[in-house]
């Protein structure tokens, strides 16, 4: 146990929130800094995130999207305009008082988020409805005064996309929104492995200043649900707020309809605790760095080096490949690999050479296979494929075996306190009646799922007639 480099992870059920934290430091995801709340993304946690955003972005464009870039700092008289939004975001704004070493005459917010300066912008570059749609985005940091932060989860300055468009009718924002909201789940799911549920947030929880709210949740290994990625739809209050309008075709003044959409480096997180073992992270293959690590075995021997050096070549066509040819023990190096999450660990050493033969162990589930080299390309390529579609499915049991159902509300505590999951329950649609079932419970809505069904014809816990089901669950 000398090399085990995972020895001092706490395992997951022992305390799931050390485990996270365990695994993001020792996996050299993060750094801490001398601003408190603020983390370094590391290399390896930056690689991860390169590999979202460029498949990300990949798809935004199919969609018509075009990206732009927006200030860092908004005027406060600019952000007071829309009142909602602005009450919404005030406990976790950053101010900007001076200027050097002169006091502003105005206060600059450093930008939460940007629906602000999109409507300022909007207002000035929209004046017809040939002007129309406008469809951005852009890839950014935001700053949030967060109490408690938690790396990736939860951190005072975030990396984000914020999308941000402007449409002539309600019709096309709603459009838009849902589109979004769609890209997002199969990104979640085809990409990262992760399954969700897609649904609309309450009017307590959605976004300050929407019209509606649309959320993807995903559920954690420990049963809490993490909002993982939230499309809004405006109408048109930010553009009344702004005085954003368009000249039809008849000539008439209309407002625009707005919608916004983000994800955030929480998607990391995400990853973490929805994959991951008490032997690290666990990266689906089509998001990890390193997807193969060759691992030479008795490397001082002659010809082993360069047979891996070899291989890594003929790998590089079908995958990001790399060997490892520190002077660390083999078992050190395998315990790396699982910590870092790589998908598959090339075994190669003398005997394999004669043999032409090497071993190919599996991350997600540590079976070992052993393959002809003549082979290796076809191997390893279907071996990604076959990891990528088996961690799905693996998540997406893990979730639907951790999705409970409650027709009362004993039932309903019964399951919040000994069953961690999502719960599906029928609501009044009071937000009086959401207030209550999290201060009894801690269990919030997370959404209102497009997919309804009828647990019961009254709500879990008034017992007055439902009026939706939702899934609640107590979450990061």
């Amino acid at each position: 146990m000398a090399d085990k480099k995972v020895e001092a992870i706490t395992s997951r059920d022992e305390d799931f929130a050390q485990w996270y934290t365990d695994v993001v430091v020792k996996a050299d995801l993060t750094g801490y800094t001398s601003v408190k709340g603020f983390m370094v993304l590391k290399p390896a946690g930056y690689a991860i995130w390169e590999l979202i955003q460029s498949q990300l972005d990949k798809r935004f464009k199919e969609t018509g999207v075009e990206n732009v870039y927006m200030p860092l700092l908004i005027p406060e008289g600019l952000l007071q305009k829309e009142k909602d939004h602005v009450e919404g975001f005030a406990p976790e704004v950053a101010w900007v008082t001076h200027g050097g070493l002169s006091e502003l005459q105005e206060r600059l917010c450093v930008r939460p988020t940007s629906e602000t300066l999109f409507c300022d912008f909007y207002q000035k570059d929209i004046t017809s409805y040939r002007d129309l749609p406008k469809v951005y985005n852009q890839w950014c940091s935001v700053v949030r005064w967060e109490k408690e932060t938690r790396p990736f989860l939860r951190s005072r300055e975030f990396l984000w996309q914020e999308g941000h468009t402007a449409h002539a009718t309600a019709e096309e924002a709603e459009e838009r929104t849902i589109q979004m909201l769609n890209v997002y789940a199969d990104f979640c799911e085809n990409v990262l492995a992760m399954p969700v549920v897609k649904g609309q947030k309450t009017e307590k929880e959605k976004f300050a200043g929407a019209v509606s709210t649309y959320t993807i949740e995903a559920l954690m290994h420990d049963g809490k649900a993490l909002q993982s990625g939230t499309s809004h739809n405006f109408g048109d209050g930010f553009a009344k707020a702004y005085g954003v309008q368009y000249a039809d075709k008849d000539n008439q003044l209309k407002y625009v309809h707005q919608t916004s959409w983000g994800v955030t480096t929480r998607l990391i997180g995400a990853i973490i605790m929805v994959h991951g073992d008490d032997n690290g992270l666990k990266l689906p293959p089509l998001v990890a760095p390193t997807q193969v690590m060759i691992v030479p075995i008795m490397q001082k021997k002659e010809g082993v080096i360069e047979k891996a050096d070899e291989l890594c070549e003929r790998l590089s066509k079908v995958a990001r490949v790399k060997v490892d040819k520190t002077d660390k023990s083999p078992g050190f190096k395998f315990a790396e690999c699982e910590m870092r999450g790589i998908p598959i660990r090339v075994e190669v050493g003398p005997r394999d050479i004669e043999n032409n033969e090497c071993v190919l162990v599996r991350r997600d589930n540590g079976e070992k296979i052993t393959v002809n080299m003549d082979n290796l390309e076809q191997e390893v390529s279907t071996l990604l494929e076959t990891i990528q579609k088996d961690m799905l499915e693996t998540a997406r049991a893990h979730r639907d075996a951790h999705t409970y159902t409650a027709k009362n509300w004993d039932e309903f505590k019964d399951i919040v306190e000994n069953k961690p999951g999502f719960i599906k329950a029928m609501w009044c649609g009071e937000t009086e009646c959401e207030d209550n079932i999290k201060a009894e419970t801690g269990a919030t809505t997370r959404c209102m799922p497009f997919e309804q069904e009828e647990i019961s014809d009254v709500c879990v816990c008034c017992g007055k007639p439902a009026k939706k089901m939702v899934y609640f669950g107590r979450a990061y």
